[in-house]
Parts: C-alpha cells; sequence; structure tokens
C-alpha cells in the first residue's frame, strides 16, 4: 500500500535518486507550492504606470489537479521565465483568466484548467513521478525537459505540423498548471529526455527560447537558413537572441548580433559571434530606431561588417525596430517574426517589402519535433544554454520583475524542488569536455 506523503515526501525521494517504483510507493501531495496569479486581482494596474509584477505574482500552497490518461506529473526541479510570464502577471494583452474559461469549456479535461488562480511557467526539467493510464512511452523516475507545446492529438492540424492546429495552446499561459511549483501537469507528449551534462537551472531554462529560434530559422517552417546566410539578430544576448546567434553560428551562417552596450558585444562575440553592432553608436536621437534614416544608418553599419545585406532578419521586438528590419532585408530577403515585445502595432515603407521581393515570415512557437532536434543539439553540446541568474521558488516574483524590466541577459531561472544549484548533473565527462566557460558565459 502506497504511503501517505506530503510534497516534501516525494521532493526528498526525488532529490535523493529514488528509482520509480520506490516513487510511486508515495502518494501524491494533495497540495504543493507554486507561483500564481489571482482572478480576483485582475484589473489591479488599472491606471498605474509600473505594472509590478511583485504586486500580482504570488507563491502559496495550490491542490494537485487529477491526472488525465495522457498525462503526467513531474516534480520540476528547476523552471524558467519567459516573456509570457511577464504578460501573464500584468494581465495583458489579456488577462490569461479568459484563455482558462475558454478551456474549461472543452470537458472535464479543460474544466480542471479554469480555476481562481493561474499557475504559470512555461519552461523547466524535472523527473516524472506520476504517468496516466495511456502514457506509454515514459515512466516515473525519468529525467525530463518541458516542451510547452500543448497541442490536441485528436486535431487534424496537429498531424501536418503541431503548431497548425487550431486547438494548439502555450502551457503556463494558456494552460493551467505551469512548471512553477514543486509540481507540474503536462501531457506525455511534452516531456523530452534531459541533456545528461546539465545541471536542474541550465536543462530547464532552453527549450522554450532555444526552440523558437530553432523554427524560425532552421526549421522547414521558418526562413530554412542555408551555409553563408547573413543574418541579423536583434537583442542577441535577450532570450531568443542568444539562442539564435548560437544556431547561425552552428549551422555555418554568418551572424550579425544587435546589442545595446559593450558589455554585452563582448558577450556576444565570446559565442563567436565576429560582427557586433552596439545599437547606441548609431546616434539616433530620441526616435531611436524609429528614426526615419534608421533602416539606411544600420544597413550601412551591417555593409562595413559583412559586405552585404542580410539575407534573413531575426525579428521579435516589432514596433521599434520591424520598419528598419524590412529596409535591411536583401532583394529577396526574409523578416522572419515570433513577436512583438515593445510593440504589436508595426509600421514600415511597403516599397521596400513589395519593389524588392521580401517576405515576412510569421513563426509562433514550435512543434514537439523541433522541440526534440533543438535538444538533440543541447545534449551534443552543440548549443549551450544561455543562464545568467538563478531564484528560488520563494522570489519568483522577483525573477520575473527581472524579465519585466529587462534587468537581465540571457535567460533567468527558479529553483523549484532543486535545493541548489549545480545539481541535476549525470555526464560529468560531458560536461568537461564542453567546458564550464561555455555553459557558464552567460554568468560571468
Amino acid at each position: 500500500m502506497a504511503q501517505s506523503g506530503s510534497s516534501h515526501d516525494l521532493l526528498d525521494a526525488v532529490r535523493s535518486g529514488a528509482s520509480g517504483p520506490e516513487l510511486q510507493e508515495i502518494d501524491l501531495p494533495t497540495r504543493f507550492r507554486a507561483a500564481f496569479t489571482r482572478k480576483d486581482e485582475v484589473g489591479i494596474f488599472e491606471g498605474k504606470t509600473d505594472k509590478d509584477v511583485r504586486r500580482s505574482l504570488h507563491v502559496g500552497e495550490v491542490d494537485m489537479p487529477e491526472l488525465a490518461p495522457d498525462e503526467c506529473v513531474v516534480a520540476v526541479m528547476s523552471a524558467a521565465i519567459n516573456f509570457n510570464t511577464v504578460w501573464s502577471a500584468i494581465f495583458e494583452p489579456v488577462p490569461t483568466f479568459a484563455f482558462l474559461e475558454k478551456f474549461g469549456r472543452q470537458g472535464w479535461h479543460g474544466a480542471r484548467h479554469d480555476l481562481p488562480h493561474h499557475i504559470l511557467g512555461s519552461d523547466g526539467a524535472g523527473v516524472v513521478v506520476r504517468t496516466g493510464s495511456g502514457v506509454k512511452s515514459w515512466k516515473a523516475g525519468d529525467k525530463v525537459v518541458l516542451s510547452p507545446s500543448y497541442v490536441d492529438e485528436e486535431d487534424h492540424g496537429s498531424y501536418d505540423d503541431g503548431m497548425m492546429s487550431e486547438t494548439q495552446l502555450a502551457w503556463g499561459f494558456e494552460t493551467n498548471f505551469g512548471s512553477l511549483g514543486e509540481f507540474c501537469i503536462v501531457k506525455a507528449n511534452q516531456l523530452i529526455r534531459k541533456p545528461a551534462h546539465l545541471t536542474w537551472e541550465e536543462a530547464g531554462a532552453s527549450t522554450l527560447c532555444a526552440a523558437t529560434a530553432y523554427r524560425m530559422l532552421v526549421g522547414s517552417h521558418g526562413a530554412r537558413m542555408k551555409q553563408g546566410d547573413v543574418v541579423l539578430i536583434w537583442g542577441a544576448t535577450g532570450g531568443l537572441g542568444s539562442y539564435a546567434t548560437q544556431l547561425v553560428k552552428n549551422g555555418g551562417g554568418i551572424p550579425v548580433g544587435v546589442v545595446s552596450s559593450d558589455e554585452k558585444a563582448e558577450i556576444v562575440r565570446s559565442q563567436g559571434c565576429e560582427h557586433v553592432i552596439n545599437r547606441s553608436d548609431l546616434d539616433l536621437g530620441e526616435q531611436g530606431l524609429r528614426h526615419p534614416k534608421a533602416g539606411r544608418m544600420l544597413g550601412e553599419a551591417i555593409r562595413r561588417l559583412v559586405g552585404e545585406d542580410p539575407g534573413i532578419v531575426f525579428e521579435y521586438l516589432g514596433r521599434e525596430t520591424f520598419g528598419a528590419s524590412v529596409y535591411v532585408a536583401k532583394r529577396g530577403g526574409k523578416i522572419v517574426t515570433c513577436g512583438s515585445s515593445t510593440g504589436f502595432k508595426h509600421e514600415y515603407d511597403n516599397r521596400f517589402l513589395w519593389m524588392r521581393l521580401k517576405s515576412i515570415i510569421g513563426s509562433h512557437g514550435f512543434n514537439y519535433h523541433e522541440a526534440v532536434q533543438t535538444n538533440r543539439l543541447i545534449a551534443l553540446g552543440m548549443i549551450h544554454p544561455t543562464l545568467s541568474k538563478v531564484f528560488p521558488l520563494d522570489e519568483a516574483a522577483d525573477a520575473t520583475r527581472a524579465v519585466q524590466t529587462n534587468q537581465h541577459i540571457g535567460k533567468v531561472a527558479v529553483l523549484c524542488g532543486a535545493t541548489t544549484e549545480g545539481q541535476g548533473i549525470d555526464d560529468p565527462a560531458l560536461r568537461e569536455r564542453i567546458g564550464e566557460q561555455n555553459l557558464n558565459l552567460y554568468r560571468r
């Protein structure tokens, strides 16, 4: 008979390396600690200039939900903060409780998600502790990283490309029970084998940004970068940009990174990006990159570095940069975009798009295959985590605030079940071959 257990009983067993059968002998806790927003606080930022997420993101105990047949319970060792966590915590562009209410109308499995609280988090790593009755390929004790793409296998669109499913959701943003807690609930097709040489905090901070960049640049649904392509990368030390730089370099392309300081420029160069532009050196005045001459000045800077215009522009900043992105791409070039962190409404001169036969490619997230392929590159040591800072779960709001105010580079992690940094390494020999200087570049 299973023993009665608390969250700490099960977490302690995971931390000690208990086997799958041993983990199953300990009952799931009925409650566990997590970071969440509250439905009754929607609207607290109305009229506020500074929408400080530390007011809206809480850490406390929540109920363990019932498990569906195609789902697993994962003891989360580490999670990561993404910008969708910020959006959730400021209740913009719409409160995420609207997503949970819509999901709640899809039968009992969806109704579990429609709660007065929303457990956030779309990146993480941990250990499987329970599997639903329909799960075939995973078992308790498996060490995994988590893909945030939540796909309905009964939607025909998912068989062409998971992201083309009309019912595809961003886990931990459009669903409940995300990664920022001691436990999370995932569908089995969100699980990927953890790279053995990484710590928990490193493994849990890569999938969303790295795989998003992979789809944009490498996968068949994005820009389909080839050897020798010049790729302009905005925000080259950001969560997305830091992986895009590595993917371009690793794939034989020529990255040109745009950063905002000399310190960030040095980090990008250490990643192997020879060509870096500090946007503050462009002297664009108060209008910044929306200056009418910004595109021309940026294009001249790129040509001075590499001798030609970029064939691909890696774009996720949106309003501030999109006009310049369309301008600087070469004839027949591609602007691939996955977001608009500086604003959703873009302005650009359409003449430079149609008369020079350029293309804008919309890209959102990634499918399961792309997530697995990205993780393979990480497991081989060809792409490295870009983790810069780690917080404990109690300080999840502070971690989110750091991302909200751009007081970070690369990725920010949150320790959930792991007790200290540096735990979870299963292949120290591979780690030594790769080198701590590469794995910890963003933590200098």
